[in-house]
């Protein structure tokens, strides 16, 4: 069973960055895509973007241009670097994979202070 461990997360100010990290415990990480999630206030669990295995990426209108999403697969890890960070950005963030039992990780949680 494949288990997501995320780290990276904190305090920062407006206009700061955070890199936020996901290793994946399995042994086919190469082989399905990855996403990041993100759970604000208010909010739903809401899909910030996504890389395929072979490194193509989406991103959700608020993010683009300021988020970016990479995979190191020697690492078996997802990244989520995030620039010009917003007070609206706080919230807990989850990586989820999609392989067959589309795990999440457990959270980690992003606040920005303005």
């Amino acid at each position: 069973q494949v288990h997501l461990e995320e780290s990276g997360g904190g305090l920062v100010q407006a206009g700061g960055s955070l890199k936020l990290s996901c290793v994946d415990s399995g042994s086919s990480f190469t082989m399905y895509p990855m996403a990041w999630y993100r759970q604000t206030s208010g909010h739903e669990r809401d899909w910030v973007g996504t890389i395929t295995s072979v490194g193509t990426t989406a991103y959700e209108d608020s993010v683009k241009g300021r988020f970016t999403i990479s995979r190191d697969n020697a690492k078996n890890t997802v990244y989520l670097q995030m620039n010009s960070l917003k007070p609206e950005d706080t919230g807990v963030y989850y990586c989820r994979a999609f392989n067959e039992e589309r795990t999440w990780g457990q959270g980690t949680q992003v606040t920005v202070s303005s």
